[in-house]
């Protein structure tokens, strides 16, 4: 199979894999027991705690591993306003569901929501983003580094700031950015208050995640319990957190090299569906500009069934959108917010690479795509 859904995970990095096995094998103490082998396992939670704070330009101390982004999503949320009782929720409406679903159960417990537009190209409606500022009630403002579906980088660090100078606090939610771009806290995303990560987008295993709290915020636990993680209760896995430290240290190495990698691929991709003689129109940022990530296409075939077309690719991955909305029999709620018709959502694929796909895998994958495609546009001529 040529995996071409690598905006819904990646493949684990044979580092991070290496990492793991220790504490899948043998190391299997409970990080919280007082022995050695319990010393042991808590010493790799928090050298992993260092690697992924770090790469972020953060405290670790300040870094609480979750199971994944949507729990921190969740935690920043609706640990924030457990702690703060008034103000407002601000946030786009391409964010990603699980945003947008912690957000109106917060509404529906009674915290003012504003969810604002977004422009046609997929970012920010900066006017519109700063008359909410100016209305002098947000609490919190949230919103993506990088979009899960069509791939626009957004202008973090301004936006941040702009809420700071507004008297809000700003969560990002940087689980499509980190790893591949820049993640700082204060250089890149504006000295944000929160920041959502995970270790699954970036070459890093499944099942956890963090949250970058700045030193002195306090948030409501979303569970009760020890308190092993601050404002998050639960045993932690030494195995998942080595893996996804890991992960990091070797996106520091390698994050320019995988971009300039990445942007090459992207050229090649659209070179087949353009040699081939295909329809299509790429949602989002225009591909190679600095508002778009280099391993994200949302591809647009009018006429083609997008369904169809991913059932009919029996050997190459791809997706109509967003895994969590697919996997729960939901369209996409980001392209609609684009201003994209029924009929065009329908008609479209999202399409990821990454660090270890080869040229001949893009070829191949794109050739059978753009075959699909023509089969059906050819016949609607």
């Amino acid at each position: 199979m040529i995996d071409l859904d690598q905006q819904a995970t990646t493949p684990l990095a044979p580092e991070a894999l290496e990492a793991m096995l220790p504490y899948l094998r043998e190391h299997h103490a409970n990080p919280h027991s007082a022995h050695a082998a319990g010393r042991r396992a808590r010493a790799a939670i928090e050298a992993a705690r260092a690697e992924v704070a770090g790469l972020c330009g953060a405290d670790p101390e300040s870094l609480i591993f979750t199971s994944g982004a949507t729990e921190a999503n969740n935690l920043a949320l609706k640990g924030l306003f457990g702690r703060v009782r008034e103000g407002r929720l601000l946030t786009f409406a391409t964010e990603h569901s699980c945003v947008l679903e912690a957000a109106r159960a917060l509404a529906r417990a009674g915290v003012p929501l504003t969810v604002l537009p977004v422009l046609p190209d997929a970012m920010p409606d900066l006017a519109a983003y700063r008359d909410a500022l100016e209305a002098g009630d947000v609490a919190l403002v949230s919103a993506m580094r990088v979009n899960n579906e069509v791939g626009s980088i957004w202008p973090i660090a301004d936006m941040a700031q702009a809420a700071h100078a507004a008297g809000a606090l700003f969560h990002c939610d940087a689980a499509q950015a980190f790893g591949k771009i820049g993640c700082r806290v204060e250089e890149d995303l504006g000295g944000a208050d929160l920041v959502s990560l995970s270790a699954h987008k970036a070459y890093g295993p499944k099942g956890v995640g963090a949250l970058i709290a700045r030193p002195g915020l306090e948030l409501s636990p979303l569970l009760d319990g020890g308190g092993q993680e601050r404002f998050r209760s639960g045993t932690q896995s030494p195995a998942l957190a080595a893996g996804f430290g890991a992960a990091a240290r070797r996106a520091r190495a390698t994050m320019a090299e995988d971009a300039a990698h990445a942007a090459r691929l992207m050229a090649l991709a659209l070179g087949v569906l353009s040699g081939a003689g295909v329809r299509f129109h790429v949602n989002g940022p225009r591909p190679g500009s600095p508002d778009r990530i280099g391993t994200n296409l949302s591809l647009t075939f009018p006429g083609v069934s997008a369904t169809r077309l991913i059932a009919g690719l029996r050997q190459v991955m791809i997706a109509s959108g967003s895994a969590c909305s697919s996997g729960a029999g939901r369209s996409s709620h980001v392209l609609p917010a684009l201003g994209l018709s029924r009929d065009e959502v329908a008609a479209t694929i999202r399409v990821g690479w990454g660090r270890y796909t080869r040229t001949d895998e893009i070829e191949a994958g794109f050739a059978a795509i753009a075959k699909s495609v023509l089969r059906v546009q050819n016949a609607l001529s």
